[in-house]
């Protein structure tokens, strides 16, 4: 079931890039991380593994990384599958492998914003908290997509998870204040805004 599962989701994964009209080299990109994470599951996969969810952080409470992640850049792009590798990784607690898969990505596509801002995502989680290296990466993902919030959004994110609630919300004002009324993601904006107004839950001892 494991293997038709897995050829399902890649040839949806072909199906939307081929309609979103991504050819030449971007799909052959898009192609080899779909191999790559083929072989991962073909090494490392085992379908009769119930799952487990990470362990919980804050942020994760207030908004779950990938519905924020396809809020800005959509279900399909070329980034996704190195994405979903390194999160497969990740939920496995291979934590350094996650980094490094994004990091590895990063140097054959520097120009690609979500893939920084991916790799500053893993190194948060790797190191339980924001890190001089996970600022770095939402930086250059800043660099090279000029004037889109996404960096600066995460970068929120990375704030809340890391205990600076206050931060993550004058971060979110300060791209509310600048967004389009029309922005696909201002309603999440505004939901992340909303839930660090209130105060924080109370946790069990």
């Amino acid at each position: 079931m494991g293997w038709v599962m897995l050829l399902l989701l890649g040839g949806a994964a072909l199906g939307g890039l081929w309609l979103m009209r991504v050819r030449g080299g971007l799909l052959t990109a898009s192609l080899a991380a779909l191999l790559v994470g083929a072989s991962g599951y073909a090494l490392q996969g085992d379908p009769g593994v119930a799952g487990a969810p990470a362990p919980g952080v804050e942020g994760r409470e207030i908004l779950p990384l990938t519905d924020a992640r396809h809020a800005f850049f959509g279900n399909f792009t070329a980034a996704e599958s190195w994405i979903r590798i390194s999160e497969a990784l990740a939920r496995r607690g291979n934590g350094a492998d996650s980094v490094g898969i994004l990091q590895n990505a990063v140097r054959r596509y520097p120009r690609d914003g979500q893939l920084w801002i991916a790799l500053g995502n893993a190194l948060v989680e790797h190191g339980h908290g924001l890190t001089p290296p996970a600022e770095l990466a939402y930086q250059r993902a800043a660099e090279v997509q000029p004037g889109y919030p996404a960096a600066g959004f995460f970068y929120g994110l990375a704030l809340v998870r890391s205990g600076d609630r206050q931060g993550a919300l004058d971060q979110w004002n300060a791209i509310l204040a600048k967004a389009p009324p029309g922005a696909g993601w201002r309603p999440l904006v505004e939901r992340g805004v909303a839930m660090l107004s209130q105060p924080p839950p109370h946790r069990a001892r």
